[in-house]
């Protein structure tokens, strides 16, 4: 305000000022009103950006969640339909033959995913299920009509899901021809249901489905939306789809969906008859002609969005205001407004001052806590990997007398052959020399392989897999163990297995995965007179489970449930490392290792990959 100049009186001067503080409001409330609408659309289109965002990464997740369900029995079709088996039941009138191949189709069920396995001959009467006990067996049945079965026979294979004509099951049909095109003798059909599959995504609390090229709901979180309709169908194609018996006596309704003014958002009409708005996102199912389809509820979330922004809002216009109040209110009060002004300034410069300082320092610290914490962590896992180590080492240091022992014998017995060769030669013989002296370098051989066993078992690091012979493997840890457990190791009892029994691994580590556990249970039953440790083999397709049992005390629920955690033990002097390491030696070769207690004693079962023939 320029002071050389004439001051109005102090009534134009208090009507100035009402004027301009009434069009300062009258501005505040349009600049308000403008502002809480543009905050309320963009707070509406943040939040769907996110719904969307996380819903699409949900949906993918869902979708290779099916896939996998796919993609597990869609080999075994083609694989049964080259099983000598089927076609001998097929081409053979004897019923002997289609009673084995029930059996069989039983107990393939019993070991996989399928829900029902079944035989179909070359006119589409079923000869042979798993389903063969069964009140609702599929034995004696034509399903000739059945996609899976006319484009198998004409095709080779087929995907066909429909509701079952005798178990009233929804379902996914895989089938395969068997025999060559020019003479088909049947087809195999493997049926796949998703009850689980459904139950999972029911747990998430939002609808998922899945719908065909018809827009046909086969797959839903939601068991009264199935065979439901994403859109009405055609006359046409209604007739068809119920002439084909593929969904039963659905009656394909469309889905109780509302459209809304956003082509993304549908509204849901809920059974009680109120309503819900969701966003749709539609993923494809890859390898097959399905989409999947995920709904996301908005209201809540789009209401929160408008809140947040438009709160944001409104704390923007608050500053706003209060810097226009000020400069206002400054121009009115002229030069003692200045001279405020000014100190305030320099009030709110020292402040800012001050504060950018103990941020400053405030950020020194805390970089100072993060080298620190780094640094820490760093030494936690070297002195991990150390006690890692020391496990091993303490591992040899047990077995180290078995080892001498060993080697004792050898010696003992070359010294025996020397003598024997020193006196043929004095007698003239060469030949019994000889034989002696290659007797001589087997045992050498023999002490060289046990020193280089145990100079490995104390290196650190891992080995690359190959072929172990299981016995061999076997064999190696009860040597090592001998001389810990003198008189005891009668309690170790290893059931027969084939002799050429492989697996993948590396015969030294997989030693010390036996070490650890034939002297954890041998341990466990040391106290009992009746003390006994079961050591089993089963071969289970492309694997071998090979079981420890002990009919000791067991283990407590404590120890159980932090079992394979590092430093957790139940002995004085242990480390707590050495199922820690048998599990990871298991899973770097592709296994599992099982634990299971009870009162009659603790099994562990170590699953490993069986080595090609």
């Amino acid at each position: 305000m320029d002071t050389s100049a004439a001051s109005p009186d102090q009534t134009e001067l208090s009507r100035i000022a009402r004027r301009q503080w009434l069009a300062f409001a009258v501005v505040l409330l349009f600049a308000l009103i403008g502002a809480l609408h543009a905050a309320g659309l963009y707070g509406r289109a943040s939040a769907l950006a996110g719904l969307e965002e996380q819903g699409r990464t949900d949906a993918n997740l869902k979708v290779a969640l099916l896939r996998a369900v796919l993609e597990r029995p869609r080999a075994l079709p083609f694989l049964l339909s080259r099983d000598r088996d089927l076609a001998d039941a097929l081409t053979a009138t004897d019923p002997a033959a289609r009673a084995t191949l029930d059996r069989k189709l039983e107990e393939l069920v019993a070991g996989t995913s399928a829900a029902v396995i079944y035989v179909m001959d070359a006119a589409g009467m079923t000869i042979s299920a798993s389903n063969w006990r069964e009140p609702t067996s599929f034995v004696g049945n034509d399903y000739s009509f059945r996609p899976y079965f006319f484009r198998a026979m004409q095709d080779g294979t087929a995907e066909h899901f429909a509701l079952g004509s005798v178990s009233k099951r929804p379902g996914l049909y895989i089938s395969h021809r068997i025999g060559p095109p020019s003479a088909p003798l049947g087809v195999v059909v493997v049926k796949m249901e998703f009850d689980q599959l459904e139950q999972d995504w029911h747990e998430t609390q939002r609808p998922s489905y899945v719908v065909d090229p018809g827009h046909v709901v086969l797959i839903t979180s939601i068991p009264s939306w199935r065979f439901m309709t994403t859109q009405p169908l055609p006359a046409e194609n209604l007739a068809a789809i119920r002439e084909s018996l593929q969904f039963g006596e659905a009656p394909l309704l469309p889905l109780p969906f509302m459209p809304t003014t956003d082509d993304n958002i549908i509204r849901v009409v809920e059974p009680g008859g109120g309503s819900e708005n969701y966003l749709r996102i539609s993923v494809p199912v890859a390898t097959t002609p399905w989409r999947f389809e995920y709904l996301v509820p908005v209201t809540e979330a789009v209401a929160a969005g408008r809140r947040q922004a438009q709160l944001l809002a409104l704390l923007l216009i608050g500053v706003a205001t209060i810097a226009a109040a000020i400069w206002l209110r400054r121009r009115q009060t002229a030069l003692a407004g200045a001279v405020r002004d000014q100190a305030a300034r320099e009030e709110l410069e020292r402040r800012v001052v001050e504060r950018t300082r103990d941020l400053s320092l405030a950020r020194d610290r805390l970089e100072a806590e993060i080298v620190d914490h780094h640094r820490t962590e760093t030494q936690l896992q070297a002195v991990q990997q150390d006690l890692v180590q020391a496990n091993r080492l303490a591992i040899l240091g047990q077995v180290a007398a078995g080892v001498a022992h060993e080697i004792n014998q050898p010696l003992a017995t070359i010294r025996a052959y020397a003598d024997n060769a020193k006196v043929f030669l004095e007698r003239g013989r060469t030949e019994p020399v000889a034989e002696n002296l290659d007797h001589i370098a087997g045992l050498t051989d023999r002490i060289a392989t046990i020193t280089e066993d145990l100079k490995a078992l104390a290196r650190k690091g891992r080995s690359g897999e190959e072929p172990v012979n299981l016995r061999a493997a076997l064999d190696g840890a009860v040597l090592l163990l001998r001389s810990r457990f003198t008189g005891r190791l009668d309690r170790l009892i290893i059931a027969p297995f084939p002799a050429g029994l492989q697996v993948m691994g590396n015969r030294l580590r997989l030693e010390q995965v036996f070490i650890n556990l034939f002297q954890n249970a041998l341990e466990a039953v040391a106290e009992k007179a009746d003390g006994r440790v079961d050591v089993t083999i089963e071969e289970n397709g492309t694997e071998i489970a090979l079981t420890v049992a002990d009919n000791g005390p067991g283990l407590s629920d404590t120890i159980l449930a932090s079992l394979f955690e590092p430093f957790n033990t139940s002995k004085e002097a242990g480390l707590g490392l050495g199922l820690v390491i048998v599990k990871d030696i298991v899973s770097d070769y592709g296994g599992r290792l099982e634990v299971e207690t009870d009162t009659q004693g603790a099994r562990f079962r170590v699953h490993l990959r069986k080595a090609a023939p």
